[in-house]
């Protein structure tokens, strides 16, 4: 049967799934037992044991919901409260002043959380309510925060490079290290976007406070300085190979629970909430990625990711040309699912062009949460446009204008890594294994 025409029909039962309710993991691996079933002489339950197995049972895999436990417990600390209060008095003499503690913060807790809707929603818990009572402009709060919420991807550790790094079997160590300059080179264009328009803006940027002392800002910092450290040992354990991803995380686990303790903040309910909000999450995922590997063995007997490797191939994209068809293709594919179902539907079928194509891919995994990202403030399925709606009973279209800036700097940032690739790979080919 005609390759376009399977496609077709399991596009159309995967968007049947979703539409009826079905959860994003069943989904998937429903269509793949249909194409299973009608596309390949393989007995499907035989195969879909096997494959759910293996890809519920990776070592690798553990750093996933120890990471996620680690931000659930900071989550329930003091952090958010004390993150405004420590960063505000460093940042009250650049241009743009108090509204850069929405890209500061957020990078500073995406070192600890590594999900982007976690990131948006206790950044903006904090900032929004303050900014707006000190007379900053609603649309550059809300939109900076929405396009600095997105940093819980990019900056390690990241769920997202996490699930990518076992779809396509690349180092989580190497990954992990790869997006420190990427992410911190998208917060700079972020503030640099906050300094030039206030600038140009001087009558809608409030005074600044009373200058203070450099004694007395480390003062107001000193609940920040755990987090820093925290985020210092988990981070130089994997960048000087003295533990791997998993172990840092185990790692990163041990020193939340102990600063959580000396906030005050952990208590049992404390403790439990946190491991069951990431026992939840990580279910849900591993759902997702048993469903996803499962779909990508059915594609693979039934022939597909050969069909469109050769398709691809026989259209003659340049490199450049490759990327930015694969940008708009994520880009699209983002209005409608949320980043982890993106990775784990399309890497069975794209690593193989990509390879071919003599793409990295380390470069191709930060490439990725780049355009994951953009998905995450582009509607009907923007996931930071939805906690932000919920926060702030906006509208999605109103969300998606004032982020509009953020998206365009997301491009920037892809192509700034695309002409100077050494961006994402200088550091993991330095590090010390």
């Amino acid at each position: 049967m005609n390759e376009a025409l399977i496609i077709s029909l399991l596009v159309l039962s995967i968007f049947g799934f979703l539409a009826g309710g079905v959860w994003v993991g069943l989904t998937l691996a429903g269509a793949a037992w249909l194409g299973m079933e009608l596309f390949s002489n393989r007995p499907a339950g035989d195969a879909m044991a096997i494959t759910i197995w293996g890809a519920s049972s990776s070592w690798t895999l553990t750093a996933l919901p120890l990471f996620l436990w680690m931000g659930e417990i900071l989550f329930r600390s003091r952090l958010s409260q004390d993150l405004f209060k420590g960063l505000a008095p460093w940042l009250d003499r650049i241009p743009g002043r108090l509204l850069h503690t929405n890209v500061v913060g957020c990078a500073i807790f995406a070192a600890v959380s590594g999900s982007s809707a976690a990131t948006c929603a206790t950044i903006g818990k904090m900032t929004i309510p303050e900014l707006t009572r000190r007379g900053y402009p609603q649309d550059m709060i809300i939109g900076t925060l929405a396009g600095a919420g997105t940093l819980g991807l990019l900056i390690p550790p990241s769920i997202i490079m996490i699930v990518y790094g076992v779809s396509a079997d690349v180092s989580i160590s190497k990954l992990f290290i790869a997006g420190i300059f990427p992410g911190i080179l998208l917060a700079g264009l972020f503030m640099g976007y906050i300094a030039i328009w206030s600038l140009l803006h001087p009558n809608q940027i409030p005074h600044a406070d009373k200058p203070l002392t450099f004694v007395q800002k480390i003062y107001e910092s000193r609940h920040l300085i755990p987090v820093v450290i925290l985020i210092a040992i988990v981070l130089s354990s994997i960048y000087t190979g003295f533990a791997t991803a998993t172990e840092a995380a185990a790692v990163g686990v041990l020193g939340a629970l102990i600063l959580s303790l000396t906030q005050g903040s952990l208590n049992w309910a404390v403790f439990k909430e946190s491991l069951m909000g990431a026992t939840r999450l990580y279910c849900m995922i591993a759902l997702i990625l048993a469903g996803a590997q499962f779909l990508t063995l059915s594609m693979g007997y039934i022939g597909l990711p050969r069909a469109l490797a050769e398709w691809i191939a026989s259209l003659g994209l340049s490199q450049f040309g490759l990327i930015v068809a694969l940008m708009v293709f994520f880009i699209v594919l983002g209005c409608f699912l949320d980043g982890i179902s993106i990775v784990v539907l399309t890497m069975g079928v794209l690593l193989p062009t990509v390879t071919a194509a003599g793409i990295d891919l380390i470069w191709f995994g930060i490439f990725l949460v780049f355009v994951i990202e953009m998905a995450q403030i582009t509607p009907p399925v923007g996931f930071n446009l939805f906690v932000l709606s919920g926060m702030t009973k906006k509208e999605l279209p109103y969300l998606a204008r004032v982020s509009f800036p953020m998206f365009l700097l997301m491009i920037v940032g892809v192509l700034l890594v695309y002409t100077v690739p050494e961006i994402v790979t200088w550091l993991p080919k330095n590090m010390t294994m």
